[in-house]
């Protein structure tokens, strides 16, 4: 039962909430649209370049050339450094970690004048071969898009609070376009501030924008999943036991692995290096782990570049548990290089490779289930989960990237212990824990 004070005060509370609410629908219902377009053809532009165009060029090259895999990626890998050393004035400072320290210090506000650079710099660290992921540029290029409109539009009486809120759903707008997937989008975005909670405020505005951007690429681009595999409809409930297991195996890597990525990158960027020799070592080590990989196992797999192309190869052909074990570990070791070094990207598909090489080998060589796919999902799930602290967003984006909607629920238990088991070990030194404020006395 309510007490008399609620029941004299609830009504016009939520009343008030209810006027609220409306009218920020009505603000958002104009903002969230435009900055999903906005997105949606900036992000279109981004992977025709990189993933249409330059990355398909420059792995039939390294595949065919082997010799050339290494100073090419030194290369590319130079000119990241050079442009963040000498155009931006933090070289440090870009990605995903720069829209979460917007977002908790600045209100939102991000600074533009590199912002031309800094995207130049991601096309030259992922098209030349950097063991890294696309959602990294997607984040800023859409998060800052939406920082940039906030400017634009002051005469809507907005608010600091809805540049963050604009923040978000540039970033959601851009992950949606990036993977095709919307509501990871939505996801991703409202998890990626807090390891613990969901930035609640901006869930409509970045759903408007994330369906807009995600339709807006469709209108250039193939809308289907960009990992499609065949899923099975049936598991069993041993299944079920076996993917709490996984899901135990890949947290407990996965804060090693985030542990070590932490540890390397701050004494990285304490260096006094120049930031472009930095690189340039980076790119050498990135590209040593593909080339010992291509001499151990010849083939099209290969671990650096954005390696899209990688899933359906994992899936689709017969690997040994011991050749997927050393995709994982040199996958790893040459995210590592790329991003410790400096390189302008993020880690999301590097993790969802790994997770995914070693769901595989569990399943071949531990339960000896011809699911592969079963385990492949939660093994993807599980690893971004427990590294990124986004267990909601590890297991949509699996359903939608891969098409892989039966193992949601397998997914979910194996993106849970994963969570569980890391801690508050996390990817992104900036990512926070919920502080919930008090009411004054």
């Amino acid at each position: 039962m309510h007490s008399p004070l609620l029941q004299k005060y609830l009504p016009r509370v939520q009343e008030d909430l209810t006027a609220t609410y409306s009218r920020d629908l009505a603000k958002w219902l104009l903002i969230a649209p435009i900055i999903g377009v906005i997105t949606g053809v900036a992000i279109t532009g981004l992977a025709v370049v990189i993933l249409r165009k330059m990355w398909p060029a420059v792995l039939g090259y390294y595949l065919g050339h082997h010799w050339a895999i290494v100073p090419g990626l030194m290369a590319g890998f130079l000119v990241t450094g050079l442009i963040m050393q000498f155009l931006t004035p933090d070289p440090n400072e870009h990605s995903t970690e720069e829209i979460i320290r917007s977002y908790h210090e600045h209100e939102g506000e991000l600074d533009l004048r590199p912002f031309v650079p800094k995207v130049l710099a991601a096309i030259t660290t992922v098209g030349s071969g950097g063991s890294s992921a696309m959602e990294g540029p997607a984040i800023y290029v859409g998060a800052s898009i939406g920082s940039w409109l906030w400017k634009r539009l002051r005469r809507l009486r907005l608010t600091e609070r809805d540049r963050r809120i604009m923040l978000i759903c540039g970033a959601a707008a851009g992950i949606s376009a990036i993977f095709r997937a919307p509501l990871t989008g939505i996801v991703f975005a409202l998890e990626m501030p807090y390891k613990d909670d969901l930035a609640h405020e901006a869930l409509v505005p970045s759903l408007i924008a994330s369906v807009v951007s995600y339709v807006t690429l469709g209108s250039f681009l193939n809308e289907a999943p960009i990992f499609d595999f065949a899923s099975s409809s049936t598991f069993t409930r041993t299944d079920l036991y076996w993917c709490a297991l996984l899901g135990l195996i890949i947290g407990l890597i996965a804060m090693a692995f985030v542990v070590t990525f932490r540890r390397m990158r701050g004494y990285v960027v304490r260096n006094r290096m120049p930031h472009w020799l930095k690189l340039v070592i980076g790119g050498a080590g990135t590209g040593l782990c593909g080339v010992l990989f291509l001499w151990l196992y010849p083939g099209k797999l290969v671990p650096i570049g954005p390696n899209y192309e990688a899933v359906p190869l994992i899936l689709n052909y017969a690997h040994s548990t011991t050749e997927l074990l050393t995709f994982c570990v040199l996958k790893m070791v040459a995210t590592l290089c790329t991003l410790c070094a400096g390189g302008v990207s993020a880690m999301f598909v590097p993790l969802f490779l790994a997770g995914g090489s070693i769901g595989v080998a569990f399943a071949q060589t531990v339960v000896h289930s011809p699911a592969l796919e079963l385990y492949a999902a939660v093994g993807m799930a599980s690893f971004i989960s427990a590294a990124y602290k986004t267990p909601l967003a590890a297991v949509v984006f699996v359903a939608e990237a891969t098409g892989g909607h039966a193992f949601i629920v397998p997914a979910l238990i194996g993106a849970a212990v994963a969570y569980a088991v890391s801690g508050d070990a996390s990817a992104s030194a900036d990512q926070r824990l919920h502080e919930v404020r008090r009411p004054a006395d």
